[in-house]
């Protein structure tokens, strides 16, 4: 739920830019490689998660039908396509050395032209970002941008940042923008469209508020600021500056200024309600009301108390319109929107309401009279105005069965984006979390009827990867994410129907397979109480818990034997240790360090590696003891990726360092014992393979590096003596140093982790001669099946099906087909993939399980729905043989 994302990726990101210091290198540079940087063409997309992380702004355009963008804390902008409902992104060309501009703090599309937008852009204003922020003009709707360097740092992912928007254009006069800024910094404008800036000498207060002024990492003690500026359009004409502009500053006694004579002069807004902050300012020209939502504190995760104002911009009456007693609000207020078709409809939400849910109000009387999207009716029970479609993203259940007032998915948390469209009154857009979930039929809500709620966000990815990986067989890609775990993706273009469970990390930090042996994962993370270890024995399908040594706090890295016999894991808040089996008696390791990132041999069973503080450790014994390698010149931090190379034995590839010390990519071919850093690799921060090219003996190599002076993704077909790059200028995705890795059964597919736009995954456009040969011909001879449903629930159902073959000759491949007899639907499978029309259903081989000999069988399973009767069905098919039921 993104309460802890600010701390993850990011601080290792810091570590691997500041630190280190420059060892001796252990062995001489060979000659210089080559770089080829447009050798190749790759197509990018992203491996479907839809959404997964906080969405504090949606805009819309006043002025143009269907054009709506949204913002992101980490993960960059986006824009609303209308023929496809889906996002764009916008900032994908945002690369290594500017990676804060991920993290958008403002977006402002231009009423006069609707081509222009803008995003005031910067991730953190203390140390973790060391950039200034900027503010980027496109005059083709992002498609593409010119910025206007800032001399001070904007905070998309700091706290306050679901307030706004702090970036506005005149819609008399579009030449004129304003930007409120944290830190002290004040209220700033643009006369020249964007291309400069300067501060509004002459505005008085920078603001006062700070969630934590104690903090000493600069963090939560930083001041909000300048938080949201609002114009009244009513007071210009077309071509001339708009007279009143409203202001929002973080102070709880001093929130609301304003301007009557286009920012000469201002003043604060007399007696206004004191004791809060206003997170938002709406205004209804048409009736003459600026709405307040005020919240206690900044938001986005904290708020206990709050309020809701309407302020007559022409008598100067305030009013309290709260829905809500305040002594009866245990959140503050924060989205706020108006219908523009109607402006007497109004819309709230109570943004810190964690428990049991988050509410929205609506009013139809400019606020004199509130409804909620859900009443008690006798506690715990409810009665919602809506219902809840999460069918395209069904892991937003979370797999949760919570006891009521509690129900699954939730209606939200962390709503600060709310907008009604424009131009209908019937949708309405809003962000949570994790999503964007939006209604096509809003005015239900005042027929009494209930409005459908469904998520709205596809192509909008925001998660942050920690570690990616690609077993030889299974699943195409497992991933460890933060705030939700993590998935298992049996394909690319589907989002998974659950995230990673039994148990559910907050934030998994690390995962392994075996190598020879994929069927078994493991994964480790953090969650607030509970074991911080799982293993799976199907893949990834099904999970369950291991048992924690003593004093464990956090993930860490773990590593799988090569057969799965064994597990070295090196958590937070402990040492190193290992186990034989599935993690339930844990001992601890000798000779390594604490914290140290662990790794294993990919061939011997018995050899993990692990690394700390610029030294390589080597165990022999199954991870019981680690000797320090004699190898020196590696990187003396520990912003380092290290991997064994799968089906040779002691071929370690490192990656990693600093630009004060050693950075690059090392190789050892003797398990540690000595490195050689390949030239020309200036930096390098992450290491995966692939399959091999036609003709090569040794795997691909991928990277997130710096070679030939150059930053990007490179490959490389000959152990790194020539190199490819294979991203381009607008395919950056700002800092991907967290994870790589090649798929193993399709060459030139590579997967990358981001820190905010999701796992991006590439496919090249020279075939290399090889890609993976799906499930081979449709077997013929005779078959036999078993169905058997496991366990069944109200509306839903597990089964696990054997399909036998009988015949005489083996399969190399095979599809099981079947017809349900209640229209049933499949809703998770795991050991097989389908497709399903109505009833009838297609089951194929996933790869690894293709492969069936005279009188062996395979065994899948999956979950579904009924309703009515769960008939099991009496006809099965592979290919055209119809096989024996029992």
């Amino acid at each position: 739920m993104r309460r802890t994302r600010v701390l993850t990726a990011v601080l290792a990101l810091a570590a691997g830019l500041l630190a280190g210091t420059p060892p001796a290198l252990a062995a001489a540079e060979p000659s210089k490689p080559s770089v080829s940087i447009t050798a190749d063409t790759y197509t990018w997309k992203n491996a479907r998660v839809d959404g997964g992380g906080f969405v504090p702004g949606i805009v819309f355009n006043r002025t143009e039908k269907n054009l709506a963008y949204a913002r992101t804390d980490i993960g960059g902008a986006y824009r609303w396509v209308e023929s496809s409902k889906t996002w764009t992104p916008l900032l994908d060309s945002v690369g290594w050395d500017n990676w804060g501009h991920t993290g958008v703090v403002s977006l402002a599309s231009d009423p006069v032209d609707p081509d222009k937008v803008y995003a005031a852009v910067g991730t953190y204003t203390n140390s973790w970002d060391p950039g200034n922020g900027a503010v980027l003009r496109s005059s083709d709707r992002g498609a593409s941008w010119r910025k206007a360097d800032l001399p001070f740092k904007l905070g998309g992912n700091m706290p306050g940042r679901g307030m706004g928007e702090r970036l506005a254009i005149d819609p008399n006069k579009n030449s004129v923008l304003y930007l409120g800024a944290p830190s002290g910094k004040g209220l700033w404008r643009s006369t020249d469209s964007g291309a400069s800036w300067s501060q509004v000498a002459n505005f008085p207060n920078v603001g006062t508020y700070a969630q934590d002024p104690s903090d000493t990492s600069g963090y939560a003690s930083d001041n909000q600021g300048i938080v949201w500026v609002t114009f009244d359009e009513s007071t210009g004409t077309s071509g001339n500056a708009t007279r009143t502009i409203y202001v929002g500053v973080a102070d709880k006694d001093n929130a609301v200024y304003r301007s009557t004579d286009a920012g000469a002069t201002w003043s604060r807004v007399a007696g206004q309600p004191t004791g809060y902050l206003a997170h938002k300012g709406v205004l209804d020209a048409e009736n003459g009301y600026l709405y307040l939502s005020y919240s206690d504190k900044g938001g986005p995760y904290d708020g206990g108390k709050g309020q809701l104002w309407r302020y007559a911009t022409a008598t100067g009456t305030w009013t309290d319109i709260s829905p809500v007693a305040e002594a009866d609000t245990y959140y503050g207020f924060s989205g706020l929107t108006i219908d523009r078709q109607d402006p007497g409809t109004v819309m709230a939400t109570a943004y810190s309401s964690w428990w049991p849910d988050t509410q929205i109000f609506r009013s139809t009387d400019s606020g004199a009279t509130w409804t909620k999207a859900w009443d008690y009716t006798s506690y715990p029970n409810r009665a919602n105005r809506y219902t809840m479609d999460v069918s395209s993203s069904p892991w937003l259940t979370w797999n949760a069965n919570p006891a009521p007032p509690e129900q699954t998915p939730k209606l939200g948390w962390m709503t600060e984006a709310l907008e009604i469209d424009p131009f209908d009154s019937n949708r309405m857009m809003y962000g949570t979390g994790a999503t964007i979930y939006g209604t096509e039929n809003l005015t239900n809500w005042d027929s009494g009827s209930r409005f459908t709620i469904k998520p709205m966000v596809q192509g909008l990815e925001e998660t942050a990867v920690n570690d990616l990986a690609s077993p030889p067989s299974g699943a195409p890609l497992l991933s460890a994410l933060g705030d939700i775990g993590g998935f298992r993706h049996t394909d690319l273009t589907k989002v998974p129907s659950m995230m990673f469970t039994q148990p559910n990390f907050t934030t998994t930090t690390s995962l392994d397979f075996a190598e020879s042996n994929p069927n078994t994962v493991v994964r480790v993370g953090n969650l607030d109480s509970g074991p911080h270890i799982a293993f799976s024995t199907d893949n990834g399908a099904n999970w369950f818990a291991g048992t924690d040594p003593s004093g464990v706090s956090g993930g860490g890295t773990v590593a799988a034997a090569a057969d799965g016999s064994r597990f070295v894991w090196s958590p937070q808040g402990a040492g190193v240790h290992y186990a034989t089996g599935f993690g339930t008696s844990w001992s601890a390791s000798s000779g390594i360090p604490a914290d140290a990132i662990v790794e294993s041999d990919r061939v011997d069973p018995k050899v993990f590696y692990g690394f700390k503080s610029g030294k390589f450790y080597v165990s022999t014994d199954g991870g019981a003891t680690f000797t320090a390698s004699a190898a020196t010149g590696l990187p003396s931090g520990d912003s380092v990726r290290f991997k064994a190379l799968p089906g040779t034995k002691g071929d370690v590839w490192l990656a990693g360092g600093a630009s004060d010390g050693a950075y690059g990519l090392w190789h050892s071919t003797n398990g540690g014992t000595s490195f050689t850093k390949l030239p020309g690799v200036e930096q390098a921060d992450t290491i995966g393979f692939g399959k091999a090219a036609t003709g090569a003996s040794y795997q691909t190599l991928y990277t997130s590096a710096k070679i030939g002076g150059v930053r990007g993704i490179f490959r490389s077909t000959d152990q790194g003596a020539t190199w490819t790059r294979i991203n381009d200028d607008a395919h950056q995705w700002g800092w991907t140093g967290a994870a790589i890795t090649g798929d193993p059964r399709v060459y030139g597919r590579v997967y990358i982790a981001t820190n905010g736009r999701g796992i991006i995954y590439g496919d090249s456009s020279d075939s290399g001669g090889g890609t993976d040969p799906g499930p081979g011909p449709t077997p013929t001879g005779a078959c036999a099946v078993t169905y058997k449903i496991t366990n069944q629930w109200q509306g839903g159902f597990q089964a696990d099906v054997q399909l036998t073959n009988t015949g005489t000759s083996a399969w190399s491949g095979w599809a099981l087909a079947w017809a349900f007899p209640n229209s049933q639907t499949i809703s998770q499978i795991w050991n097989a993939e389908h497709t399903q029309s109505v009833s009838s259903v297609t089951t194929r081989n996933v790869g690894w399980n293709g492969n069936v000999a005279a009188g062996a069988s395979v065994s899948f399973g999956f979950t579904g729905n009924w309703t009515g009767t769960n008939g099991k069905p009496t006809a099965f098919k592979v290919g055209d043989q119809n096989c024996t039921v029992s």
